[in-house]
């Protein structure tokens, strides 16, 4: 698949949804934090998805991931 747009590809924001969807399945695997909310914004140049997170002693935390895609080099 050659990809011909890059602000935002196809492939970053299927990333990006992809990491919305298994929020639960991430949070099984977060050591006993727990995702209390997560945003998404998959319109931008690089889609980001913020994890709102709850520690084992109830402090609150953030984590963004930003999905950048390299260009291809073929």
């Amino acid at each position: 698949m050659k990809t011909s747009s890059y602000n935002p590809s196809p492939l970053e924001v299927d990333f990006a949804n992809a990491l919305f969807i298994l929020q639960k399945d991430i949070e099984k695997h977060m050591q006993g934090n727990k995702i209390i909310h997560v945003e998404t914004n998959i319109n931008r140049d690089n889609p980001m998805v913020k994890f709102n997170l709850m520690d084992k002693d109830g402090d609150q935390h953030e984590i963004v991931v930003r999905v950048i895609q390299i260009p291809d080099k073929f």
